[in-house]
């Protein structure tokens, strides 16, 4: 028993990692120690292009954890006919509205995948875009609410609500909501040893069951932290390895 779970702990040690990071990665593949991504911006998501498949095919085994917000994609969208007093106005409006979020509870971001704190100072770096409709123009921003605590996901999505349209218009712009709520996490990838951990304990017991006449091969553990939506309020953090089960060696 000693020596199997000792070949256990060798196979588990010696990883085999076919996925290694370039130096030049993008973003989206660095190490994400304390940034806050947004949930349905997983990079397996940007990097693939059947995200059905990859739904189909995710480990079971990883950490289950709430999330840290619930997060709103916004627009603030203004048409009126003049272009500058129209990017004025989305301006004005969009400083309103940061001065306003702390009185409701909430919190402000920008980003697609790895998202930043929106205060008055990051006010101008968001770029006011060209909208579908003629003499229309937005700029988009996301509206956080922190889960866990007292704060239940039916009492961060009421929050979100009444901040939204407790905004008022500027001009010709307003605040609209675009798609559904979804979910943001902070630091995935400090949770690493946690998962491997989880992974190297399903390892072992499938090796006591399968018995000595079997070995358990891991690979793909070095791969960077994956995140999706397990529950409502909840995320599950994994690393897309992959666990075979093979005949001992003679």
């Amino acid at each position: 028993m000693i020596g199997r779970r000792r070949a256990v702990a060798a196979l588990v040690a010696a990883i085999v990692a076919p996925f290694a990071v370039p130096a030049t990665a993008p973003a989206a593949a660095q190490d994400l120690l304390a940034q806050e991504v947004v949930v349905t911006g997983s990079r397996v998501q940007n990097e693939r292009d059947n995200f059905a498949d990859f739904e189909t095919s995710r480990p079971a085994v990883g950490v289950r954890r709430p999330a840290d917000f619930l997060v709103q994609r916004v627009l603030i969208r203004g048409d009126t006919r003049d272009p500058e007093q129209r990017q004025q106005e989305i301006r004005a409006m969009l400083r309103a509205t940061v001065r306003q979020a702390e009185r409701f509870g909430v919190e402000l971001s920008y980003g697609d995948y790895v998202v930043s704190p929106l205060t008055l100072a990051s006010v101008e770096e968001l770029a006011i875009r060209r909208d579908s409709r003629p003499d229309s123009e937005y700029v988009a921003f996301l509206v956080k609410a922190k889960l866990g605590g007292s704060q239940s996901l039916a009492a961060a999505q009421s929050a979100i609500e009444r901040f939204v349209t407790s905004v008022p218009e500027t001009g010709r712009a307003q605040l609209d909501t675009v798609g559904d709520p979804t979910l943001s996490v902070i630091g995935p990838d400090s949770f690493r040893y946690e998962i491997t951990q989880a992974i190297a304990d399903d390892a072992n017991r499938l090796a006591q069951q399968v018995g000595p006449q079997y070995r358990v091969e891991l690979s793909g553990l070095t791969q960077p932290v994956q995140w999706a939506q397990s529950a409502p309020g909840e995320v599950l953090l994994y690393l897309n390895y992959s666990l075979r089960i093979l005949p001992a060696k003679e």
